[in-house]
């Protein structure tokens, strides 16, 4: 799977690489940092494309994101759409939570389901909270999740 950045250009080096050598340069310059993942997906026919992202918030002064796409011919209920939403999100947070701590740098995982019960993603709002809360990460869900209701949304 391949990561790039907003522009377009690829990420050649390993994802954790990539954000060791980006947290060290951001931190070098001064800023503050926070990080944000979040995945989103929508169907096109039979296929099932998800967007994963990593926001870089820098405190007060904007921010950026890594982004990774991928595409499945898997037919998903709702629920298994949201649930593999959260996967996906919750995989690579704890490929990179060992790096965020070393610099002391906060990790939310945000996930693409409504707190109203009215929607229907809200049937997977318990399971997906459980499990991010369960591997210690901080979670967000809509209208907080702004890495999967807002850039991953842009990206998919």
């Amino acid at each position: 799977m391949t990561w790039r950045r907003f522009n377009g250009e690829r990420i050649a080096e390993d994802i954790l690489d990539a954000v060791r050598s980006t947290v060290e340069r951001e931190v070098a310059d001064g800023y503050r940092l926070k990080v944000c993942i979040g995945t989103d997906s929508q169907v096109r026919g039979l296929v099932t494309e998800f967007a994963t992202v990593i926001v870089f918030l820098r405190e007060k002064k904007g921010g950026f994101m890594f982004i990774r796409n991928e595409k499945s011919e898997k037919q998903f209920s709702l629920r298994e759409r949201m649930i593999t939403e959260v996967w996906k999100s919750v995989d690579v947070a704890y490929k990179l939570c060992d790096l965020l701590d070393e610099y002391d740098i906060g990790l939310e995982v945000h996930a693409d389901i409504n707190t109203d019960p009215h929607f229907k993603s809200n049937e997977a709002l318990r399971e997906a909270m459980g499990y991010i809360l369960g591997m210690g990460f901080v979670f967000k869900a809509k209208p907080d999740a702004f890495a999967s209701s807002y850039c991953a949304d842009k990206v998919v």
